[in-house]
């Protein structure tokens, strides 16, 4: 019998064998620099001649990895692998199938530290950050794993005398999985095992930025056993490769993570039925966020700075849940700003491969110079209180930015800006603080900083994000304790790491025989 699920634990870095253990890591990783990776096709290893060169954005002249690099000719060949795999794969026990998922996680486990150093080299983490994302990754794996279990079982239904009625689930199909260089081992791993466990087989494209992380994902579901043509490992990029698998009629799902541009794109070309397809494809699409933290008079503002400044500069403030807008009741702005710029001023910004770095780099050049063009209309249109310098000598860094004063509506309180840049906007009380956030094309995440129960009951049913935190920062969703999602443009609310996720990779048959 499986063990009930619990989330793995992060790893203590106060503890000096586990920094000794991490600093080793990063001494292996670093050794591997310039390796090849080949696409994984059917089981086959497969070159083209072309590569994705994966660099070090805190020292973009450092090569990490290079990775094959597939065009249509192998994005075919990899869905025929697929297509003759989920023959197979779509009747295997599902309890076979939740097996190789807890092998899976077992073997990240014990290449804890080898993969968490990966990231820090590959896309700038910090220890802390790295480690948590591979935590995430095996607890995908646990949870997922244990959910597909519960839904082999024979499921209730309300019975009538005379007829055997069962309601099952089957797998459906071949489908694209496209996740982000921001999590690229925990998004990346539980879009793909969620879609494999539930029987299902998938093309594996993940982000330029991050395709040696993505083949030694790979390198781990090969270990556990997984069969030939279940997950096949095409990088390449998304205008030649992800836009036709996202429209060929053999595709039957997309699980995306990525920006609204993009996902938004696939959901219009997904929607379209091509000759030869006989199904509505799934799109299962995350996407950005313009994520608040509201504060009234009666919160603890020492809390609340400290929730802030994590939230909106944790990797650099890339991520989807990270705080941009900090919305503070006028009678408690000024005292809470100027907490929030002390705290964010002590945060040190360096290589991300020293224990003692808090932010590191953003992930690339483009990265920089979207966010380098946005400190520039923040100066327009706020008052520069902390940061706003960017500099791309070495690497590509960015200073933690804090803007006061932003009017409602300006574009660094309206536009995702990914980066480490906060917009602070003065609320005249807590209705129109209330307002100020939900008044975004998004709803992805928010946090509320209050003591007044009867405004966090109204936060509850009122503040439109698909993760509400009260008293607690923005970021930091747990597999199982708090499934992830959006409303509005944000995305399809999926709910990763939910009870609901495995659902949408499934399809249900009801059978009824009279007896």
């Amino acid at each position: 019998m499986v063990p009930e699920f619990r989330n793995e634990g992060l790893t203590d870095f106060e503890v000096p064998a586990n920094r000794e253990a991490f600093a080793a890591a990063l001494a292996r990783v670093a050794s591997e620099a310039g390796r090849e990776y080949p696409l994984r096709v059917g089981g086959e290893s497969l070159t083209t001649g072309t590569w994705i060169i994966s660099q070090n954005p805190a020292r973009p002249a450092e090569t990490i990895g290079r990775v094959a690099r597939a065009g249509r000719a192998e994005a075919d060949r990899a869905l025929a692998a697929a297509q003759a795999a989920f023959e197979t794969w779509s009747r295997t026990d599902p309890a076979v199938r939740a097996r190789l998922l807890l092998k899976a996680a077992a073997i990240m486990r014990r290449r804890k530290h080898d993969l968490s150093a990966t990231m820090v080299l590959e896309i700038g983490k910090p220890w802390a950050e790295a480690d948590a994302d591979t935590a995430e990754a095996i607890d995908f794996c646990e949870f997922y794993a244990r959910e597909m279990l519960r839904l082999a079982a024979p499921q209730p239904l309300t019975r009538l005398p005379g007829t055997r009625n069962e309601l099952i689930y089957l797998p459906l199909g071949v489908g694209l999985v496209v996740p982000p260089w921001n999590f690229p081992l925990a998004i990346l791993c539980g879009m793909t095992v969620s879609a494999v466990v539930a029987g299902n087989t998938v093309l594996l494209k993940p982000s330029s930025l991050t395709p040696v992380i993505a083949a030694k994902f790979v390198e781990c579901l090969e270990e556990a056993g997984l069969p030939p043509g279940v997950v096949n490992f095409v990088p390449g990029p998304g205008d030649e490769v992800g836009e036709y698998l996202v429209e060929h009629p053999q595709i039957r799902f997309v699980s995306f993570t990525g920006s609204r541009e993009v996902g938004t794109h696939i959901y219009e070309q997904a929607a379209k039925v091509p000759p030869g397809q006989r199904w509505l494809k799934r799109v299962i699409a995350e996407m950005g966020g313009k994520d608040a933290i509201v504060v009234d008079e009666t919160a603890d503002l020492d809390a609340a700075a400290e929730g802030v400044v994590v939230s909106a500069y944790g990797f650099a403030g890339q991520k989807c849940s990270a705080c941009s807008r900090l919305i503070a009741v006028d009678a408690i702005y000024d005292g809470l700003i100027a907490r929030v710029v002390e705290r964010a001023r002590m945060l040190r910004v360096g290589d991300p491969s020293l224990y003692e770095t808090q932010m590191g780099p953003v992930a690339d050049a483009g990265q920089f110079r979207k966010i380098s063009e946005y400190l520039e209309i923040g100066r327009q249109e706020g008052r520069l209180l902390l940061g706003g310098g960017a500099d791309a000598k070495e690497g590509f860094y960015v200073e933690p930015t804090v803007f006061g004063d932003v009017p409602p509506g300006a574009r660094i309180e309206q536009e995702e800006i990914f980066g480490p840049v906060l917009a602070c906007v003065r609320a005249r009380d807590f209705d129109d603080a209330l307002r100020i956030a939900n008044d975004t094309v998004y709803g992805l995440t928010g946090s509320l900083y209050s003591r007044d129960p009867y405004r966090i009951v109204r936060a509850e049913r009122e503040f439109h994000a698909g993760n509400l935190y009260i008293n607690r920062k923005c970021t930091g969703a747990l597999v199982g304790v708090e499934p992830f999602g959006g409303f509005n443009l944000s995305g399809t609310d999926s709910k990763a790491g939910g009870r609901d996720y495995l659902l949408l990779l499934l399809q249900a048959k009801s059978i009824s025989e009279r007896l």
